[in-house]
């Protein structure tokens, strides 16, 4: 009892001292310092609640408004019920998770086996991360506008190659049983670059003895991967893998300039749906209704993934 008063009487002379050795130009000098990093802070949630929260807040009250003859009134739940009564609301919905899932099948395993593969060079490393985070650079558009001509059933050049391997070519955007594929083949090739690289520093951060002592204990490549490299890398993949379903329902570009919502409304996504109440129906309180539940339907999710995360943490 008595070591532990004499250590608090002694930290308490000490911060008396430091407080006796500050001369007034250094309180300045601190309290300026500290002005300016709070003035960067505020302009950054500034800029964050004028280009996030007010769109988000406002598109909230728009859904529950309608103008007529230039002049806004609440109409309360009439444009939910526009949008759930539209016979494409339900298919949009459907084509949404179908290319979720099916985006999540390839765009979530393709960066990571990219990475593990990229992480076993040591010289080429750097000309393999530019090279794989490339498609990122390009523009959206024109990335995309290089696939369509890839994919054209005539002069394409991915049926070229199947005709000269003897294969039977294919009708890609054009048939409703092929179009969601080559959206989701499309969105992989542009978006992998980014959770490449997250993924190859999460594995360039695991310890190398890790490795040695499981090569030790005669484990193989896969059991190492999955023994090592899974467990050591769960975290960012279990936060890649909610970034990406956030993302992936959010699909548009992709549908807009290669199929445009078709053939035969088979690539209508939710978003899609959303673009054609707003600029082609002039309907942008039911485009807000609509935006509302896609957020609702998110947010769940995210409710959810945060629940188990903290449940699986507990455990």
């Amino acid at each position: 009892m008595t070591t532990t008063l004499t250590r608090g009487r002694a930290g308490a002379e000490a911060a008396r001292t430091r407080n006796r050795g500050r001369t007034p130009g250094s309180l300045r000098r601190a309290l300026s310092r500290n002005l300016r990093a709070h003035a960067f802070l505020i302009g950054a949630l500034l800029c964050f609640a004028l280009f996030t929260w007010y769109p988000m807040v406002r598109e909230i009250v728009m859904s529950f408004q309608k103008v007529r003859y230039g002049e806004t009134h609440w109409v309360g739940f009439d444009n939910f019920r526009q949008i759930f009564a539209d016979p494409e609301f339900w298919p949009a919905w459907k084509n949404t998770f179908e290319f979720t899932g099916i985006a999540l099948f390839f765009g979530f395993f393709a960066p990571f086996v990219t990475a593990l593969v990229v992480n076993e060079f040591r010289h080429a490393q750097g000309y393999l991360r530019i090279l794989v985070y490339l498609p990122v650079m390009l523009p959206p558009v024109a990335g995309i506008l290089l696939f369509k001509y890839f994919m054209d059933p005539g002069y394409g050049l991915f049926n070229q190659i199947l005709q000269a391997l003897h294969l039977p070519t294919s009708s890609w955007l054009a048939s409703p049983d092929t179009a969601m594929l080559s959206l989701v083949l499309v969105s992989t090739w542009a978006n992998m670059g980014s959770a490449t690289l997250v993924y190859l520093a999460a594995l360039q951060s695991i310890p190398g003895e890790l490795y040695e002592a499981a090569e030790l204990d005669g484990a193989g490549l896969l059991r190492r991967i999955w023994h090592v490299t899974i467990p050591q890398t769960r975290l960012i993949l279990s936060l890649m893998l909610m970034l990406q379903v956030v993302a992936t329902m959010q699909m548009f570009t992709e549908s807009f300039v290669l199929t445009g919502g078709g053939p035969q409304g088979s690539t209508t996504t939710v978003v899609y749906m959303l673009y054609n109440y707003a600029f082609n129906f002039d309907k942008f309180n039911t485009a807000a209704a609509l935006g509302v539940v896609l957020l609702l339907v998110l947010g769940a999710f995210s409710a959810v993934y945060l629940w188990l995360e903290r449940r699986g943490g507990e455990e």
